[in-house]
């Protein structure tokens, strides 16, 4: 196999790992509710995810950097979360629901990071773009967002355990394909982490991030209540994020051509700012149609912010500890700011409805912006 060839496991890792990620992104929302939760309970529940993995994440992400070995880790947690998935899309109540979900999240949320910080380090090995590895994600979450919201428009939105064991078990076969990292330096030891704990450029680096991620989070969380609020199907739920995610493989795909350009914390702010405009049309939209439309603005949002502060934090992590603090910016990207968009995002669908949230979703993305901004000014005078 050639070297670029060596690739393909890693390709297919991401494509089937995404693909049954789009059933907890896109239509677990829509299972809770279907379970009889609330749009608060459902922000309950979602928030357990983000929660989990402020640990989960920098555990796993430790335990790679500790062994040397991403593929070994990807296993044991593919392994994990095929048990607990299957216990976790079962349960019917909302004590048994938080319960188990602790243990889905345990094993699921370090798996996409791990990926990532897989794809970023064998793409500088090779000299290719990350992009174009991760573009692979992003097409299995397209394909598996519009094929499954199809099947469970058709079967039920109450199976949707069955079409995520079957991308699960994917991923399991494929882990034990993939070529692992190689670390010319030492084991890493906990008495490192101090390294990212005093790094007051990354933390604070993190810290701008947050308005913005909220928001991306919080329409990950709500989007697909929000298509039902304005009249729209479960199969509209899933038109919705092939779109956007299309527009995004197409970003991940052609950004090693012009991501050069710029400094990445331009490109953050470029990003910010048509997330805050974004948020703003959908506040104003009544049209579950134009909502779907207007999804093809994601790959310019989420794709080039998350390319962006992805290449841009890889500048501020130490080499031995790359796995780990690239877990450290996803329980950032995803984590905190998930806790903050399901749990402030289900508080204000519940009372104010969808419109008052991406109202407020613009406002922080708009302030985020300025924020990244700012912090970009600081670091070109210092």
């Amino acid at each position: 196999m050639t070297d670029k060839g060596s690739l393909v496991p890693l390709k297919m890792l991401l494509f089937s790992f995404h693909g049954a990620n789009t059933m907890v992104v896109s239509f677990l929302p829509l299972l809770l509710a279907y379970r009889g939760l609330t749009g608060q309970e459902v922000g309950w529940v979602l928030a357990v995810g983000p929660t989990v993995s402020i640990f989960s994440q920098p555990f796993w992400g430790f335990m790679s950097d500790k062994y040397q070995t991403v593929r070994r880790i990807l296993i044991i947690v593919t392994c994990g979360l095929l048990i607990s998935s299957a216990v976790f899309f079962q349960m019917k109540t909302l004590i048994l629901i938080l319960i188990s979900a602790i243990f889905f999240y345990f094993f699921v949320s370090p798996i996409g990071p791990l990926a990532d910080s897989l794809a970023q380090r064998r793409a500088s090995a090779l000299g290719v773009s990350f992009g174009a590895i991760r573009t692979w994600g992003s097409i299995g979450f397209a394909a598996s967002a519009l094929l499954v919201g199809q099947l469970l428009d058709w079967i039920g939105i109450q199976y949707l355990a069955i079409p995520y064991l079957f991308m699960g078990t994917l991923v399991l076969i494929v882990s034990f394909r993939i070529v692992d990292v190689k670390v010319e330096t030492a084991p890493v030891q906990l008495k490192d982490i101090h390294k990212l704990i005093k790094n007051y450029r990354l933390l604070i680096y993190l810290a701008v991030l947050l308005l913005v991620t909220i928001t991306h989070r919080a329409n990950d969380s709500f989007i697909g209540l929000f298509i039902r609020e304005l009249g729209g199907r479960d199969r509209l739920v899933g038109w919705a994020w092939f779109v956007g995610v299309a527009s995004e493989a197409a970003v991940f795909a052609f950004a090693g051509k012009w991501f050069r350009k710029f400094h990445p914390l331009i490109f953050m702010t470029t990003a910010g700012l048509l997330f805050a405009g974004r948020w703003l049309l959908y506040g104003v939209v009544d049209s579950p149609s134009i909502i779907v439309v207007l999804q093809v603005f994601h790959g310019l949002c989420f794709g080039v912010f998350y390319l962006a502060s992805f290449q841009y934090v890889s500048r501020l992590i130490p080499v031995e500890l790359q796995a780990t603090g690239h877990l450290m910016f996803m329980t950032v990207f995803f984590g905190i700011s998930g806790i903050i968009g399901s749990l402030g995002g289900g508080f204000i669908i519940e009372q104010y409805g969808g419109h008052a949230l991406y109202f407020t979703m613009a406002a922080f993305a708009l302030v985020g912006s300025m924020l990244i901004m700012l912090y970009h000014m600081v670091q070109r005078r210092a």
